[in-house]
């Protein structure tokens, strides 16, 4: 399942939860510690939402957006477990 996310880097802490409407439709909100330095970002973002979707973080990969705040996500699973889960982000 793809997921349209848009990341804040260098937050307090790491948080998976609420809907921001950008250009490209609405994307779930990603805050990490990590600075956007030699993708530390990026395996934050990972990890978060690994976590997020009880995942394992082979099972999330960034698929578009490495170098930006806007990213295109695939997570591994199945769609009926996930979508539910991802409403409830969306709305938190």
């Amino acid at each position: 399942m793809r997921v349209q996310v848009r990341v804040r880097p260098g937050a307090r802490r790491d948080e998976v939860g609420g809907c921001w409407d950008g250009p490209r439709g609405p994307a779930l909100l990603v805050a990490v510690r990590a600075r956007a330095v030699e993708g530390q970002a990026n395996e934050a973002v990972v990890a978060a939402l690994a976590s997020a979707f009880a995942l394992r973080r082979g099972e999330v990969a960034i698929t578009a957006g490495h170098r930006g705040r806007d990213k295109i996500v695939e997570l591994a699973g199945e769609g009926d477990t996930l979508r539910p889960r991802l409403a409830e982000l969306l709305v938190g």
